[in-house]
């Protein structure tokens, strides 16, 4: 009996330890960095980041920085630092902090929003949930308003589609802006994106036509084709559901804190003091200042 307990614990360990060995990251004169210690030093700046999707590069400084800040602990407990009463004093307001947010986190997760309060929050603010009105234009951006001009005489006897694959010929070959490679493509932008020069010419196109004179803004000169436009749109309730359902929550949860924080404030004992003129003066007491409210 007593071997084969033994044996069962031994199993256990082995167990234990082959299931921990891959997310070991490093050893430092026998401490341990995990994967656990690398995720939370990235989520620490970049919350939604995670160790494992980080480039190679990036994983070798992070897991450097914390092989250093075993080291410098390690340091740091030599050199006695943990019995100075600083440390203990700060310490123990990490540890209240840390209370306090995590009793915070509670109330954040039990909040509850249904779909359908979701939803009809949804229907009753589709103001909210507009997809603006776009436009897809291509440029020829050039730095003299001769050779603007010219591009245009060029253009402005063609039409259709032998119009736009001639302007896409000419963004190539002449346009001085980033997006001349791709034939003075700008993709879909939303009125007022673009400086105020550039957008009033644009919005004011027809689709499958081009500006018949050059725009001029900082940049240059511009000749402006306008490829298409979408009109404004309501974005779908699928789409908005999950960020609609946080922010009721984050609402609930606000309100929440407020009820219970004044609640809490009315039933303590509180005395507030300032010093003024070198001396101590009460000069609230919340039991009183909560009934007044």
């Amino acid at each position: 009996m007593l071997k084969l307990a033994k044996t069962s614990l031994i199993t256990i360990a082995m167990l234990s330890a082959s299931l921990s060995a891959s997310d070991i990251l490093a050893t430092v004169n026998g401490k341990n960095i995990t994967k656990q210690d690398a995720d939370a030093f990235v989520s620490a700046s970049s919350p939604q980041a995670k160790f494992a999707q980080l480039e190679t590069a990036q994983k070798e400084m992070i897991l450097d920085r914390l092989v250093e800040k075993t080291l410098f602990m390690e340091l740091a407990l030599k050199d006695g630092i943990d019995k100075k009463s600083e440390y203990q004093q700060n310490l123990d307001k990490i540890k209240e902090e840390l209370l306090v947010n995590m009793w915070m986190k509670a109330q954040m997760d039990s909040a509850v929003v249904s779909d359908s309060e979701a939803k009809t929050f949804y229907e009753k603010n589709t103001d909210k949930f507009m997809q603006k009105a776009s436009v897809h234009a291509r440029h020829i951006l050039v730095k003299e308003e001769k050779e603007a001009t010219a591009i245009i005489t060029e253009l402005k006897a063609l039409k259709g589609d032998a119009l736009k694959t001639k302007f896409i010929e000419l963004a190539k070959s002449k346009s001085t802006g980033p997006s001349g490679p791709k034939g003075g493509d700008l993709g879909f932008f939303p009125k007022g994106q673009m400086v105020p020069e550039f957008s009033k010419a644009v919005w004011e196109l027809k689709i499958g036509t081009m500006t018949d004179k050059a725009v001029k803004t900082q940049f240059g000169y511009h000749i402006i084709y306008l490829e298409e436009k979408k009109d404004a749109v309501a974005v779908k309730y699928d789409t908005v559901k999950e960020k609609i359902i946080m922010s009721l929550k984050q609402k609930q949860f606000t309100t929440k804190i407020k009820e219970v924080a004044k609640e809490l404030k009315s039933k303590a004992k509180i005395v507030i003091t300032k010093s003024e003129s070198n001396a101590t003066k009460v000069v609230k007491d919340a039991n009183a200042s909560a009934l007044k409210k």
